[in-house]
């Protein structure tokens, strides 16, 4: 089981590059962070962009993983995207994952001035969006047609590090967004079930998880994969609790399922995901035992 923490970016560097460092200095596996305009509650608060927060947290780390937890369509373009990501591939020197999902409701969605999706609008345009990140990152050039997305001749030079591409990590609940990750990801990634109006505990949410597995094995049968490749991430947010208080326990029931990753977020002075940040020290240590 490895096991992963999000570091929202809202503190100036001089802080935040304490926190990033910190991750790897406890022993964390992977380290993430979100990626949008706004968020929630925090709307009025200081918030930074993923990708430069990424490449600074890149200079002060040297071994763990990094990534975006998730990027989406709402306000990006494949091709300028994946020139970023190109770009952050090779200053990580190989390091980074690329989380990506279909994008929310909120303010994200409409910021730019565009008319919300409807589900399945949403549904079409991340499945366009993560064929042609596929197809830029491997190819480094290509033309897109597309219902959402165009492009002429666009170039992605000198390509990623990592070959053929960044690995994706595909957030997904849905029978078509599973399919995008058994066909595109090496990792799934899901938070539980938005409709919960609380945290599940480890049990409970480990047999969800579990439930949601069934349906993407049989998503990668459908793919013509094998089930065994794909890992499996889950983010301990609003819906699956991190369980710090026993957090092996947790970790041994989401392992006995199959899930392959945990993610945590480092604990904030407020909520959301209020608590003491030293809790993290004892969670690491939990983890490795």
């Amino acid at each position: 089981m490895r096991v992963g923490v999000c570091i929202l970016p809202e503190d100036r560097w001089t802080l935040a590059a304490q926190k990033w460092r910190g991750a790897e200095e406890l022993g964390f596996d992977h380290a993430w962070t979100y990626d949008h305009l706004n968020w929630r509650d925090l709307r009025d608060s200081p918030w930074f962009a993923a990708v430069p927060t990424l490449t600074a947290a890149a200079q002060v780390t040297s071994r763990i993983r990094l990534g975006t937890l998730v990027a989406s369509p709402n306000f990006r373009h494949p091709v300028s995207f994946a020139r970023e990501v190109v770009t952050l591939d090779d200053i990580s020197d190989g390091r980074l994952t690329l989380g990506v999902g279909a994008g929310g409701t909120g303010w994200d969605a409409t910021i730019l001035g565009q008319e919300p999706l409807t589900p399945r609008a949403r549904a079409d345009r991340f499945a366009e969006f993560v064929t042609h990140l596929d197809t830029l990152l491997r190819d480094q050039k290509a033309n897109l047609r597309g219902e959402f997305f165009t492009a002429d001749e666009a170039r992605t030079y000198p390509g990623c590090v990592q070959r053929p591409r960044v690995p994706f990590a595909v957030a997904a609940t849905g029978p078509r967004g599973m399919r995008l990750a058994a066909r595109f990801a090496q990792t799934w990634v899901t938070t539980g079930e938005a409709d919960f109006d609380r945290a599940l505990g480890a049990d409970e949410g480990a047999a969800l998880v579990r439930k949601q597995m069934d349906r993407l094995d049989a998503a990668c049968v459908d793919e013509g994969r094998d089930p065994a490749t794909l890992n499996r991430l889950a983010l301990m947010d609003f819906h699956l609790s991190p369980c710090f208080d026993d957090f092996a326990a947790a970790r041994d029931a989401y392992a006995a399922v199959g899930v392959t990753d945990l993610v945590v977020h480092w604990p904030r002075a407020s909520e959301p995901f209020a608590g003491d940040p030293d809790v993290l020290r004892g969670l690491s240590e939990q983890a490795q035992r």
